[in-house]
């Protein structure tokens, strides 16, 4: 679960030494077009340098084995999005952008078979790391390498669909990989965010762009490549692009800010997530 914009992210607490390496010159931050695989290359390059120093940033709020959608804190033992907790036993899952898979280690004490895909190879080495006796892949969410109808239930918290130019390519593919009747339930930056600046205080609560400029967020290094890609859908685009590529919608969730949840995260804070939603879960079903 991650985003360089608003940094949501989980780590575990570390069982070994996490070896940084030395920090490269920043970035430029600017709004360009990127392309399917300008976007691919660069965040593969992004989480696979950054992973360790995300690893160490991002955690104790969610620990190693907890399903967290986002900073909010909603948890899914509570939510119940993919279904009872009960009624996981035995299902194939498919974790979509997991990280250290901290979602699939949920799943699989409930009983389920999860998968854990991810593109950066950084990632799942926490994964590892961490432990669990589930498979992890390393693959891009365009084209996932499993057999049509490979799965019950698909999810997504904050991975991999804010990081492609087309969405719809990575939800097509889920479409495919899932049985008749699966669920595929994903967590994004809540699109109106995009509208706001991207700080937890008082100076994040003020619009300084438009909603509807759909122009990708890229940090680029000094020759003008990208070394990271996000992407801005509007709440009207993701709803067209679920309907397009086979699911129906089902639930569109924005949690609320719990008052238990003191944290900032990037930015995410209390502040901000009592006025304005940080969040989106969409809940899909193929029929």
């Amino acid at each position: 679960m991650a985003t360089r914009r608003g940094r949501a992210g989980r780590k575990s607490t570390t069982r070994e030494p996490i070896i940084q390496e030395p920090e490269a010159p920043e970035p430029e931050a600017t709004r360009r077009e990127a392309g399917v695989t300008e976007s691919s290359r660069a965040n593969r390059g992004w989480w696979d340098r950054n992973a360790d120093e995300y690893q160490i940033e991002h955690g104790r709020f969610l620990g190693d084995d907890r399903f967290v959608w986002g900073p909010e804190g909603l948890d899914e033992a509570e939510a119940g999005l993919l279904g009872p907790p009960e009624g996981l036993k035995g299902r194939d899952v498919l974790e979509l952008g997991a990280g250290a898979a901290q979602c699939s280690r949920w799943l699989a004490a409930q009983g389920a078979r999860p998968v854990a895909l991810d593109l950066s190879h950084r990632q799942l080495q926490h994964a590892l790391r961490i432990g669990g006796s589930f498979p992890l892949v390393c693959a891009d969410a365009i084209a996932l390498p499993f057999a049509d109808g490979s799965f019950d239930l698909a999810c997504s918290a904050y991975g991999a669909l804010p990081f492609v130019a087309d969405p719809r390519l990575v939800l097509r593919e889920v479409h495919r990989v899932l049985r008749p009747g699966g669920r595929l339930v994903f967590s994004v930056t809540h699109p109106i965010r995009w509208a706001f600046p991207d700080e937890p205080g008082p100076e994040g609560l003020s619009v300084s762009g438009s909603y509807f400029d759909r122009t990708p967020y890229v940090e680029q290094d000094e020759e003008g490549r990208a070394v990271y890609v996000e992407h801005h859908r509007t709440l009207g685009d993701r709803v067209r692009d679920v309907v397009a590529s086979g699911f129906r919608l089902v639930d569109l969730v924005e949690p609320e800010w719990p008052a238990w949840n003191t944290s900032e995260w990037g930015g995410w804070s209390p502040l901000r997530g009592n006025l304005i939603p940080g969040t989106a879960i969409f809940v899909c079903v193929r029929d």
